[in-house]
């Protein structure tokens, strides 16, 4: 490809230092927001699981006590195994309370309830059960008026942890909302105001260089098919020659054979001629051509030559091109042809001509074929790239260079008909004599 200029790559460079810049600001401030963000979520989370185990440990006492009550009430040790199952689980989260404890007054606070855990625990073995087995009223009563002072210590203890660890969990929320707020508005500010940039970016780097690259390749490969034209041409017109002298004198399959030969070696000749036209798109005196004859014109010829079928083509419309007559003729040829294709027997193709405001023409060929997928649309107009089985793939590489030699160009879409549309857009004769007076 040849070099951009020295102005356009000090331009691209300067535009993309400050794009990275920018990302890399963007980025810097979004990921120490984030590594604050994380840092005040991990200690939420570590609040919270106290705050839960905090609660937990309410409902183990409560059941706990439960079970004493249900000790004296029912009169028997039916509610012994109970009663041991619920003090394991205040033992077991009085522990996991002491492990996560943040300070000294927190494991002050849990070592207490550790005490005053054992204490119900030992009264209601060594005295409260005995005397309910025993029947001695007076003894249980006592001892469920002791049991009660333990389980209100214990449920005030762990209140206190509960409200300390709401307190720091609304903090921590407060301030992770107002870091997460904060972040938003900011990261937005940069990263949308850094996309913006790179859109610029991206439309100054594809007009200054995209358009480039492509009449770079068009004008390689013309460069190398100008180069070797003449020297494929001749071996294979005494290829073709031959074939077709000894097609008069064979018969049976070695006669399907030639045939066969003679069709590639013409496909051969098709290819070359496909090159040499994407090297001399726009060659030739230009003048006003009737868009409406020219399309009738094609679509009579590849009548003649039963390239239709049964499809119907309708031709609608009026407009004038400034353009080189022959070289358009074989734009809308490959058009109409390749829509005939993809509409199929009995299918419909329809060439509408409009003209716009400023007298720019357009001619929109549609088919009611199955239509372009987007990974073929984004190809399409590439040398050498085909969807047909047996097709070269410069048609639509050769029409579109003719399209943008006479200052126009062809865009694919959807259609009416329900398949795809190719619209060949050309300047009018007053823009073009006016810009050239």
């Amino acid at each position: 490809m040849g070099p951009v200029s020295g102005t356009t790559t000090r331009k691209v460079l300067l535009a993309f230092g400050a794009l990275v810049a920018l990302f890399a600001a963007a980025s810097g401030y979004a990921l120490g927001r984030l590594a604050d963000i994380h840092e005040g979520t991990r200690a939420l989370r570590e609040v919270g699981g106290r705050a839960r185990e905090a609660r937990e440990l309410a409902t183990a006492v409560r059941d706990q006590y439960a079970h004493l009550a249900h000790t004296i009430i029912l009169g028997n040790d039916s509610h012994r195994r109970f009663h041991t199952e619920a003090r394991a689980r205040v033992e077991a989260l009085t522990r996991r309370l002491s492990e996560h404890a943040r300070d000294a007054d927190e494991r002050a606070a849990v070592a207490d309830i550790q005490a005053s855990g054992d204490a119900l625990d030992t009264l209601y073995r060594d005295t409260l059960l005995p005397a309910v087995m025993a029947k001695d009223a007076a003894e249980v009563e006592a001892a469920h008026g002791r049991a009660l002072e333990w389980v209100s210590r214990i449920q005030a203890r762990v209140d206190a942890l509960t409200a300390d660890s709401d307190a720091s969990m609304d903090a921590f929320e407060s301030h992770v909302g107002a870091v997460e707020r904060d972040s938003f508005r900011w990261a937005l500010l940069l990263l949308g105001g850094a996309t913006l940039f790179a859109a610029g970016v991206g439309v100054y780097i594809g007009n200054a260089v995209a358009r480039l690259v492509q009449h770079e390749k068009l004008a390689g490969i013309g460069r190398l098919a100008a180069g070797v034209a003449h020297e494929i041409n001749n071996p294979l017109g005494v290829i073709l020659g031959y074939v077709r002298l000894l097609q008069r004198r064979a018969e049976g399959t070695l006669a399907e054979d030639l045939r066969v030969v003679e069709e590639e070696a013409v496909r051969c000749q098709d290819i070359v001629e496909g090159l040499l036209d994407l090297a001399r798109p726009g060659r030739g005196p230009k003048e006003p051509v009737a868009l409406r004859d020219a399309c009738e014109e094609v679509v009579s010829r590849l009548r003649e030559a039963t390239r239709l079928g049964t499809v119907t083509v309708d031709v609608h419309g009026e407009g004038t091109a400034w353009a080189q007559a022959p070289r358009l003729r074989q734009v809308l040829l490959n058009l109409v042809k390749n829509a005939a294709e993809a509409a199929g027997e009995g299918g419909r193709v329809e060439v509408r001509i409009a003209v716009d405001a400023d007298g720019s023409a357009r001619v929109a060929v549609s088919d009611s074929g199955p239509g372009v997928t987007p990974e073929a649309r984004a190809r399409l107009f590439e040398p050498f790239f085909t969807t047909k089985p047996s097709g070269t793939g410069l048609g639509l590489a050769v029409s579109q260079a003719i399209a943008e030699a006479h200052g126009g160009r062809i865009d694919v879409d959807t259609g009416a008909l329900g398949g795809a549309r190719f619209t060949l857009s050309l300047p009018s004769p007053s823009r073009v004599q006016e810009a050239a007076a």
